[in-house]
């Protein structure tokens, strides 16, 4: 059975309603294309929990900044259109830039605390960006539940927090990084990567994995983790530029100088190998 394609707003909102009328539970996939594994895990974790799954494909424009790579970002369509069909989607809504937002767009979203610092800080305007298109998104599909990937640890968080502070009648859901067999982790960027810097990029997961056994033994010292973290990616992939490695409190995304049992936090790094930028991160429960 093939997936429904819309890429009319309005007709998708019509279906979505219908849909919910028809007493259907919706689940939600919000991407920007070039599917991977990671994305389809997102489609698993839908499937198990909805009657009916939509999934979005749409690079969005306000959360890249004039000088990156929203231009040369994949757009492998067919490919993509082949590989949600295969994964059980039921509706694929692919909206044009001129459909989503109009020559008189002027409304935004903004979260005031989760989007500073990190990401936010690098990236000034991109979660601006991001709360804007979901929101539209989510009153355009008007499901149940949307699945995430916890790769993007900031953006999961700052969803939750535009979630809980808009009222949306929405059930998020975090699905876990897939990687691939070597550790790293799957990104619509990694074909950008040449073999050398895809071979250095795993030292993002191993130093991950370095900091995990640290903490097990007893380390509690944020700033020494960190520092740990960045030698070990400065030892181990010469063509890495080290942005930021940081240990975040899992909700608010502020930074913490002492682990605490009974607490939820994150180990992020982010860093360049070229001009592919890559996020990892390891979610520590203690």
């Amino acid at each position: 059975m093939s997936v429904q394609l819309i890429e009319n707003p309005k007709e998708m909102q019509r279906l979505a309603e219908n849909l919910r009328l028809a007493g259907y539970k919706v689940g939600f996939v919000p991407t920007m294309g070039a599917l991977h594994a990671g994305h389809l895990s997102l489609v698993k974790i839908a499937k198990a929990k909805a009657d009916r799954v939509v999934m979005s494909i749409f690079v969005n424009p306000l959360q890249f900044a004039p000088h990156e790579d929203f231009s040369r970002y994949p757009r492998p369509f067919e490919r993509d259109v082949e590989l949600a069909t295969q994964a059980g989607v039921d509706v694929l809504f692919h909206p044009t830039m001129e459909e989503l937002y109009g020559e008189r767009f002027e409304s935004y979203v903004a979260l005031e605390r989760t989007s500073q610092g990190l990401e936010g800080e690098i990236r000034p305007t991109h979660f601006r960006g991001v709360a804007t298109v979901v929101t539209k998104l989510f009153n355009i599909t008007k499901p149940h539940i949307a699945v995430f990937g916890e790769k993007d640890a900031q953006q999961l968080s700052l969803v939750r927090n535009l979630v809980r502070d808009l009222n949306f009648d929405v059930e998020i859901l975090a699905a876990p990084i897939v990687r691939e067999p070597d550790g790293l982790a799957m990104s619509s960027r990694n074909v950008y990567l040449s073999a050398e810097e895809r071979q250095q990029a795993t030292a993002l997961y191993k130093s991950l994995k370095f900091a995990e056994a640290k903490i097990a033994q007893g380390e509690r010292n944020t700033h020494a983790i960190e520092h740990m973290v960045t030698e070990f990616i400065v030892a181990h992939a010469a063509l890495a530029k080290v942005e930021y490695v940081a240990i975040v409190n899992a909700e608010d995304f502020q930074r913490v100088e002492h682990l605490c049992d009974g607490q939820d936090y994150y180990l992020l790094i982010a860093a360049r190998f070229g001009n592919v930028r890559l996020l990892d991160n390891l979610h520590i429960w203690l």
